[in-house]
């Protein structure tokens, strides 16, 4: 397989951008997320595997007034990869990319089986949508984010989603597997109201959230607190936690 796999150096200009929507569709391949490390002037590096009779992942990149939309996708021709159903939680091509992380992102990641891993520790976030059709999903959040919506689901892969420290305003975060296990981890003091259901799984939930009702649990501050976050997290077969990390 590894001779039929081509490499594609991404590189997109930062063009001045200050925001930028990011639309990223892998495939049937793995994706991963991170930041830029550097001093870079770019908007977005990294590198994109696909297969020779695919053709190049398309690609585009409109800037105006500070504004970025880099959207990125699959390359439309040639076979898609053959996958059973029961197969292990893995994709036939790699794609990594880093975002600047002093660029103000919204950011939508998505793959049509593959693993997902977004690790947005230091990178300016508006809101994360992140979906795979059975892969399993890692998301990181990053520190002192503001007023953040993330999703994170899955067909039927495992889900982790780990909550930065310091958050600011009201925050929402859905994490649903259709089959695996779904964790959310929150920092220590942080108000939260949880709404946490297993179809055929088992829910547990930090006790410092007290029960207010089925499948509902809240810290005793949430309604007065200032910064706060709202998590919905769900499995169909899996089990579901939330803990304080």
């Amino acid at each position: 397989m590894a001779k039929n796999v081509i490499t594609y150096d991404l590189s997109e200009p930062l063009n001045g951008a200050t925001t930028a929507k990011v639309d990223i569709n892998a495939g049937d391949g793995n994706l991963t997320i991170d930041r830029l490390t550097g001093d870079e002037q770019v908007l977005a590096s990294g590198t994109l595997q696909y297969f020779e009779n695919q053709g190049l992942p398309t690609r585009t990149l409109v800037s105006s007034n500070g504004q970025a939309t880099l959207t990125l996708k699959r390359g439309g021709t040639g076979r898609r990869w053959f996958r059973l159903p029961w197969a292990a939680c893995n994709g036939a091509t790699e794609w990594r990319i880093r975002l600047n992380p002093r660029v103000a992102s919204d950011i939508t990641a998505h793959s049509d089986g593959g693993n997902v891993k977004l690790n947005l520790a230091g990178i300016a976030v508006t809101r994360v949508s992140a979906d795979t059709g059975g892969g399993n999903m890692d998301v990181v959040l990053p520190e002192d984010a503001a007023n953040l919506s993330v999703t994170a689901k899955t067909g039927a892969g495992n889900v982790t989603v780990e909550i930065g420290s310091g958050i600011t305003g009201s925050h929402t975060v859905s994490a649903n597997s259709g089959a695996g296990n779904v964790v959310v981890r929150i920092p220590s003091g942080v108000a939260a109201r949880i709404h946490a259901t297993a179809g055929l799984g088992k829910a547990t939930v930090d006790p410092r959230f007290g029960k207010t009702e089925d499948n509902t649990y809240q810290s005793s501050d949430f309604d007065s607190a200032a910064n706060k976050v709202e998590i919905t997290v769900n499995s169909g077969a899996g089990n579901v936690s939330v803990n304080t990390k």
